[in-house]
């Protein structure tokens, strides 16, 4: 299973809400995964941070797992993020996910509490002992600072945790991490802005928030280094990194919510108490997208 390897530009969905805030749109959810597909997306990761799937209640963070496998049918890889801050619940989530057809299932490491490295390896022992599929540690300073390079080497160790998705701009930690696994290890960028400095530290792959509204300049900036052209992905990287700014001034997962809705799937509102974007905040936001020469032209 360590060779199990995702690569290219994978998003991070968002999960579109009914007006209730709580019960997932079906109808733009499939209509999203569509439209990335369409688009080249190499894969999708689900109920992760952008799919705020740690604020929603089980039955729809299952609704939404089996809306996706179903409608991806296997074109390309599906990543179930199933951490929870009740260990049963999380146990049961990674059953849910492969018993519907996930390809792997991915968790942040336990927060809150003080874990020592030991409580972290056993919790990832734990939920990788639960499934047949592989597991991908989700590494975000915010959700656990004290995860070193040489932590998650270890936790590599366990049998079916191939990968971890690297959410921090530290890239000498990646860059070790990566030596200490022999390069084996599936080491996939997390910070958007940050995508061309995360594969030249040696990520093999992509997952994003803002990737749901700019998927293909994403995968321009994934092609133009494989094929060497520094230059070309810098720029592009550059020309995005101005809407990603805009975004994130605005709330992140709220105005990328209103970006897709922009594009014509309703996307609703982020759970509360996430800010909701007022029609004043909404206006702003799209005249400064409009500003950033956004929707792009391919």
């Amino acid at each position: 299973m360590k060779n199990v390897k995702f690569e290219g530009i994978l998003p991070a969905l968002i999960t579109p809400f009914c007006k209730d805030n709580k019960t997932v749109n079906e109808d733009s959810a499939r209509k999203l995964i569509d439209l990335h597909i369409n688009q080249g997306a190499a894969g999708f990761y689900i109920l992760g941070g952008t799919g705020e799937g740690l604020v929603m209640v089980r039955t729809e963070r299952e609704r939404m797992c089996e809306i996706a496998v179903d409608h991806i049918k296997g074109r390309v890889p599906v990543i179930n993020h199933i951490a929870d801050m009740n260990m049963n619940e999380a146990v049961e989530l990674a059953k849910h996910a492969e018993k519907s057809g996930c390809d792997a299932i991915a968790a942040v490491p336990p927060s809150f509490f003080y874990y020592s490295e030991d409580d972290m390896f056993d919790y990832y022992k734990k939920l990788a002992d639960s499934v047949h599929i592989p597991l991908i540690i989700y590494y975000h300073p915010s959700a656990q600072k004290d995860m070193s390079a040489k932590l998650i080497a270890r936790i590599f160790e366990i049998d079916n945790v191939t990968g971890v998705k690297w959410s921090s701009n530290n890239f000498f930690e990646m860059m070790k991490l990566k030596e200490m696994t022999h390069g084996e290890m599936n080491i996939i960028n997390g910070p958007d802005e940050l995508l061309i400095s995360g594969l030249a530290a040696g990520a093999d792959a992509g997952i994003g928030s803002t990737y749901n509204v700019m998927l293909p300049e994403f995968i321009k900036i994934y092609n133009y280094f494989k094929e060497g052209n520094m230059a070309k992905a810098l720029k592009v990287q550059l020309k995005i990194n101005k809407v990603i700014d805009l975004l994130i001034k605005s709330e992140l997962i709220p105005a990328v919510k209103h970006t897709v809705t922009l594009m014509g799937i309703e996307a609703g509102e982020a759970t509360f108490p996430m800010k909701q974007l007022d029609m004043a905040a909404k206006e702003q936001l799209s005249e400064g997208l409009q500003a950033c020469g956004w929707p792009f032209s391919n």
